[in-house]
């Protein structure tokens, strides 16, 4: 078995998809496709232990896995237009918001990337010059 150390964070992040085996694997590897579709240049990273996190000039959002729900956190989704009301979770902090997907639900796919896509804008537009 190879030995974790020598994995990339894509790999981990699909190593985990598989691991959860269930409902919650599929929606994570929808979102993550999404995310891909989005931002083609989005960076994948594993952070806290097991955390995916998916960056683009800062983080867009991490994927946790969870019982009942998939949660997609926003690390500045305070700051993004949501005209579809995507959010639903984490909507009382500054600056996180969150999508909880619970078992069977489905995501708008268009509304989901156009919000990626305004993440990588803020992020961009943020970004110290050179």
């Amino acid at each position: 078995m190879e030995s974790i150390e020598n994995l990339s964070p894509a790999e981990l992040i699909s190593r985990k998809i598989v691991e959860l085996g269930d409902w919650r694997g599929e929606t994570l590897e929808r979102m993550r496709e999404l995310i891909r579709d989005a931002d083609p240049d989005v960076v994948e990273e594993w952070k806290w232990r097991g955390t995916p996190v998916w960056e683009h000039d800062g983080i867009i959002c991490t994927g946790e896995s969870y019982k009942k729900v998939v949660k997609l956190t926003f690390a500045k989704g305070a700051s993004l237009p949501d005209p579809t009301g995507l959010f639903n979770s984490s909507l009382d902090g500054n600056v996180r918001r969150a999508i909880d997907i619970p078992e069977g639900e489905q995501v708008d796919a268009s509304a989901f990337k156009a919000l990626v896509r305004e993440a990588v804008a803020l992020n961009s537009a943020r970004k110290p010059p050179r």
